[in-house]
């Protein structure tokens, strides 16, 4: 047990710090950010390491979304509100999808040109979805939960492949969090606002 866990604790110290991301996200703390920034960075390291070529630069970018996302949730302030928790608006919808494709495309061709990837569609994919993901948190639209159900589902599903027993874990967690987090955030939504905004 203690080789096990000693050669997978760069594994269980992100999955602790996923735990708290997540809950911190759930409430809709701003703290999130500062988390975000600490654990991809660590994150790159981890998937790298694993062939997961894609991962690691989403960790990448993840870090710096995640200055993005505390300096807009920092400065996205309107006299004393926060930001609030709205819904896509469905003017946006065919934009970004457009860019989920682009994105899907231009990362799978990076992992299959310069890469071993050994899943680049799936690897890509969930690529793509994360960054749509975060900018739709970093604008606190709710529709962010139901990105995440989806890569996290996907992610569980590579990691046990890939041998990364500590994060499966924690993005199985995810996908159950992310279900309870889009009704929690409904319910914080005051008042709820039409998608057609």
């Amino acid at each position: 047990m203690a080789d096990f866990l000693a050669s997978h604790w760069l594994d269980a110290f992100t999955t602790l710090l996923g735990l708290l991301y997540i809950w911190l996200e759930y409430r809709a703390h701003i703290a999130l950010w500062i988390v975000g920034i600490i654990m991809p960075a660590l994150d790159v390291w981890l998937y790298y390491s694993h062939g997961l070529y894609g991962d690691a630069g989403m960790a990448v970018y993840y870090t710096l979304a995640a200055v993005y996302g505390y300096a807009v949730w920092k400065t996205g302030k309107t006299g004393k509100k926060e930001l609030p928790i709205t819904h896509l608006p469905l003017k946006k919808y065919l934009a970004v999808g457009l860019c989920f494709l682009a994105i899907w495309a231009v990362t799978y061709f990076v992992l299959i040109t310069w890469t071993n990837s050994t899943v680049p569609v799936l690897d890509a994919f969930t690529n793509a979805l994360s960054i749509v993901g975060l900018w739709a948190l970093s604008r606190k639209y709710i529709e962010q939960w139901l990105f995440w159900i989806v890569v996290d589902l996907v992610c569980t599903i590579l990691y046990v492949r890939k041998g990364i027993p500590f994060k499966a874990l924690l993005y199985s967690l995810y996908v159950v969090i992310a279900c309870l987090g889009w009704r929690k955030w409904q319910k914080m939504m005051n008042p709820p606002v039409s998608l057609a905004e």
